[in-house]
């Protein structure tokens, strides 16, 4: 049975991420408390965000602001949207 964790995102039991994503504290916060799902669409959203913003990973500021824009897309906060995005109806 899949391990599960009450998501930060949702606000629900959902399935758990395998492994920490990141080391440190931050890689074991997300592993504790995002769920598969969560993480699949931050990774999807963020590259959207990196492709649409023409961001450069080796920037240090880029990298700033994907960190927060990943806090707040986890936190179920308002986060940046690509310029031009429509979300698929559903």
């Amino acid at each position: 049975m899949p391990r599960t964790v009450f998501c930060r995102k949702y606000q629900q039991e959902l399935e758990g991420l395998d492994a920490p994503p990141y080391p440190g504290p931050k890689g074991q916060d997300i592993f504790e408390n995002v769920s598969t799902q969560a993480w699949q669409e931050w990774q999807a959203h963020q590259t959207m965000l990196i492709n649409e913003k023409q961001l450069s990973l080796v920037d240090p500021q880029a990298r700033k602001y994907l960190q927060g824009e990943m806090d707040k897309f986890l936190a179920g906060e308002d986060y940046d949207q690509a310029e031009g995005y429509v979300p698929p109806a559903e």
